[in-house]
Formats: structure tokens, C-alpha cells, sequence
């Protein structure tokens, strides 16, 4: 069963473009007015995804106008929530690298240095690889040095090498690292699960000021605190002006998607970097260590070991990343394939998911909500940039003379095109917000560049197909051929030409 939900995803997409060719050719005309009704419906989701997108852009603004830490002084010191001592709260914050350079690992130290949250609250984890060579060994020497004094402690692991069962990553690295700190400091000393958080973050992240404190103060307020994990949202813009224009695109389009989940967040997953309680990362036995995409599937360990008393917590906060820069163009374009086709992978967690809903289909509630969701999420990620485009043209060229003569045959280019062209409001949202969202402007910024940032933005939908469909196709069919056709974890190589 678990190998027939792997298949299903490929399948569903190789399915679905044999009935457009299929049917396009035996009746051109139902395919036609499909077309038309597909458009409008995307036409409308474009209109609510910038919606949510708008108004998550305005509560993280506000958020991070707050000083989060007078939040928890007040909120300890409240009648209402006397209990709510953020004092109380460690922060286990790890941070996986394999073969990255220091100069980038030391300015996410830097900014977590520069937080503004009390530091001996912190247990720190700097995870190197074995497989990264004396040039990561000598990394974590130099991190403990500079910032070892900084933290309450400061880990610095080794993941060995070729461990049985697991797949060399992110996941198999934290879960080392998480367990040695376990070991080596919390149980040794006796810190409460319950009292401890945990972040794991991208070692190219940079950590804004107030992260902590939204996220202790969200974690001491929210419903159910150990049964939630936390997201923040991913900025795509420490180096955004070192990268090329087609890369740019994506960095603000892999920033917007995540943005708009934050409005939703009943359909909100973990995603690269995030937070929870210890207690349940300890409870499910830390991450999978045999999986691609262990961000998102450590939402599902938890969904399913509390049988669906699960969910994820919108922070509306920061954090940035790298933009996929490399040191050509076209590297950088290889590279942003491969990235996309990795996040495509997760379509690995529906086998997963399907299974254990089946297993314990009488316990856990949201099963058809979340088989469904899941499902059509990554199917059309694969497809719906390819139906868009082609399905206004294929009843034409396969039809046959009977469709061609007809009105809707003239007239279909024409509407599907004209329903497109008012879809792009959200692109012209987009090119906007992304100008408002550019970090602090190197010395050689100039005021054109603003319009040349702007008109760039015509390419997405070209990138849409080439880096977000075609990548997905090939990830799903992978999954779907299974054997040597299996996807390993690809790291994306985080390269600075200047510091960001």
C-alpha cells in the first residue's frame, strides 16, 4: 500500500496529460468550455491568495514594530496569565551546515548574538558534517572560539558518516545533533521538556531581533502550546542583489507562497526553518532520518502520533535566507532547478500520510480534508501552469475540422488569453510588494533599477513552467519509478560575493 501512494502522484500527472490530449481530440468542445471555467477558477484564487498575501504583509510589518520582550515582561507580571514566565523558557537552537563558509555561518551567529532576548537562555548547536571535511571541523572551532561565551552553551556536533538507515541530509544531521545536545546538556542538567523549544534553522539564516520573543510570547499564549509547532516566514533576501533577474523571481515567489500560508493556518505545514516543543520532538523520536524532506514530514510524525491533536502556529515574523546564487548564470539556473525539484520531493510525505490515515483511520479527525489538500496541492503544482498554457490551443490543433469551424473554436485563445491577462493582478501585486520588501540598497543601487526590478516580473510565467512545473513533473515521476530513480537530499551550495 505505501508503494502504491508513492506511485500515485506521478501517475495522477502523466494521467492527467493523456486526458488533455485525449480528450482535446474526441471532444474539443467540453475541454474548451473546462478551459474557460479553469481560468476563472484560477482567476479567483489568484484574487484570495493576494489577499491573504496583503494582509499577512501588514500584521508582519506590525510585528515587528513590537518589542517582544516588554510583551513578555508584561505578560508575566498580568494577573490574567500569572504563570506565563517566558524566565522559565529555554531556546535549543540548531543550526545544520555541511560545507558552507564561515563567513556566512558567522553572520547567522552574529545576528543571533544581537537578539533581543536574554542569551543564557539559549542552547546553541552549531551541526557539521563529517562528510564536510576539516574545512566544516575547522568552522565549528572557529564559532565556538568567537561565540562560546555568548549562549548559556554553545554544541558544536559531528554527524558521522554513513550511518545505517539514513539518508546523508538535513534531517539525519539534526536529529544527531538534537540528541547529543539531549545527552550532553539537558538531561545532564536537568532542564524540563516541557520548558524547552526548538529551532532549527538553515545555517545561512539571519534571525531579526525579535524572533524569540514572538516566538516564546506566542508559544506561552497559544491554545495548545505542546501540541503546535511554530513558523516563521522565510525572506528569500540576504543576497537579492547579487542574484540574476530569473533567480530574484523565484527568491520573492518562494517568499510570497509562504506568506499567503500564514493566513491560512488550517492548511499551514512546517517548512525549512521553524520551532516546537522538545517534549514532542523527543515523543516522536526526533526527525525521520531516512526522508528528503524532513521539514515538513516532522508535521506529520507529530499529526499522527497525537492522532491529528496537531497543528502549525502562524508567527507573521522573519527570518531571511539566501536567494540561490551561484557564481554563474547558469549555474544558478541548474541550481534553482534542483532546489525546486527538492521541495518538489515532499510529494514523498503523501505515502506516508495516506498510509497512517488508513492505519488509524478511526482516530484521526481531517482525513479527507487533509487526503484531498495535500493531494490536489502537489498535483497542481505539477500541472496547472501546462493546462493553462496549452489547454486554450490543444481542442484547436486536435478538434478536428468540426470543432474548427465553430465559434467557441475562433473565440477561445481570445477568452482564455483575456481571463489570463486580469489574473496578472497578482503579479503586478507581487512586482510591488517585492520592491517594498528589498533589504537595506548596496552603494551602487540606483533609482532605475526599481523599474528594471518591476518589468522583470513580466517573465514569471515562463518560470512558472520551467522551474516550478517542470521540476515537480520530474520529482513525482521519480517518486513514482522509485529504484534508482529515487531522489538523495541535494544541498543548495550557499555562495556571498560580498557580505549581505
Amino acid at each position: 500500500m505505501y508503494r502504491f501512494f508513492e506511485i500515485l502522484p506521478g501517475a495522477l500527472i502523466w494521467l492527467t496529460f493523456v486526458l488533455m490530449a485525449l480528450l482535446s481530440w474526441q471532444f474539443p468542445a467540453y475541454v474548451g468550455l473546462f478551459i474557460i471555467l479553469y481560468d476563472v477558477f484560477w482567476l479567483m484564487r489568484t484574487v484570495y491568495l493576494f489577499i491573504l498575501l496583503h494582509v499577512t504583509f501588514r500584521i508582519m510589518r506590525r510585528n515587528m514594530k513590537t518589542d517582544w520582550l516588554a510583551k513578555l515582561k508584561e505578560l508575566k507580571n498580568s494577573v490574567v496569565a500569572p504563570s506565563a514566565n517566558f524566565e522559565n523558557i529555554y531556546h535549543l537552537a540548531v543550526f545544520p551546515m555541511y560545507m558552507e563558509p564561515y563567513k556566512l555561518v558567522e553572520e547567522s551567529f552574529l545576528r543571533l548574538r544581537h537578539m533581543n532576548y536574554p542569551k543564557d537562555k539559549f542552547i546553541v548547536v552549531l551541526a557539521t558534517e563529517e562528510a564536510g571535511g576539516e574545512e566544516a571541523a575547522e568552522t565549528g572551532r572557529k564559532i565556538q572560539e568567537e561565540f562560546g561565551s555568548d549562549f548559556y552553551r554553545l554544541l558544536v556536533t559531528r554527524h558521522p558518516r554513513g550511518l545505517e538507515g539514513e539518508i546523508p541530509g538535513k534531517g539525519s544531521n539534526e536529529a544527531w545533533a538534537t540528541r547529543r545536545a539531549k545527552e550532553e546538556i539537558i538531561d545532564n542538567e536537568n532542564i524540563p521538556y516541557e520548558k524547552i523549544l526548538v529551532s532549527v534553522f538553515d545555517v545561512d539564516s539571519q534571525i531579526f531581533p525579535d524572533y524569540f520573543g514572538i516566538l516564546t510570547h506566542k508559544f506561552l499564549t497559544a491554545p495548545h502550546p505542546q501540541r503546535s509547532s511554530y513558523q516563521p516566514i522565510p525572506l528569500f533576501t540576504n543576497n537579492i542583489f547579487e542574484s540574476p533577474a530569473l533567480a530574484r523571481l523565484l527568491a520573492f515567489s518562494s517568499t510570497f507562497w509562504n506568506m499567503m500560508q500564514q493566513s491560512r493556518p488550517e492548511n499551514l505545514v512546517t517548512f525549512s526553518s521553524h520551532s516546537m516543543p522538545f517534549k514532542a520532538l523527543n515523543d516522536i523520536g526526533f526527525w525521520h532520518t531516512n526522508v528528503v524532506s524532513e521539514d515538513s514530514r516532522v508535521f506529520w510524525q507529530c499529526y499522527v502520533h497525537y492522532r491529528g491533536d496537531w497543528r502549525t502556529e502562524p508567527l507573521f515574523y522573519p527570518i531571511s535566507m539566501d536567494a540561490n546564487v551561484a557564481p554563474t548564470f547558469w549555474k544558478t539556473m541548474r541550481n534553482i532547478y534542483k532546489q525546486q525539484r527538492r521541495w518538489a520531493w515532499g510529494s514523498e510525505n503523501i505515502a506516508y500520510i495516506f498510509t497512517n490515515f488508513i492505519k488509524y483511520r478511526r482516530e484521526i479527525p481531517r482525513k479527507f480534508y487533509w487526503t484531498f489538500n495535500t493531494t490536489e496541492a502537489f498535483h497542481s503544482w505539477a500541472t496547472s501552469s501546462l493546462m493553462i498554457f496549452f489547454l486554450g490551443w490543444l481542442p484547436i490543433w486536435l478538434g478536428g475540422d468540426n470543432f474548427s469551424v465553430t465559434i467557441l473554436s475562433h473565440n477561445l485563445p481570445r477568452i482564455t488569453g483575456s481571463i489570463m491577462i486580469f489574473a496578472n493582478i497578482g503579479i503586478v501585486s507581487s512586482a510591488i510588494l517585492s520592491v517594498v520588501l528589498l533589504p537595506p540598497k548596496p552603494t551602487w543601487f540606483r533609482p532605475w533599477h526599481y523599474a528594471l526590478y518591476l518589468l522583470e516580473w513580466a517573465l514569471m510565467p515562463l518560470l512558472f513552467i520551467f522551474f516550478a512545473s517542470f521540476p515537480a513533473i520530474e520529482a513525482q515521476t521519480r517518486l513514482m519509478l522509485g529504484g534508482r530513480w529515487r531522489l538523495g537530499f541535494w544541498v543548495t551550495p550557499k555562495t556571498r560575493k560580498g557580505s549581505a
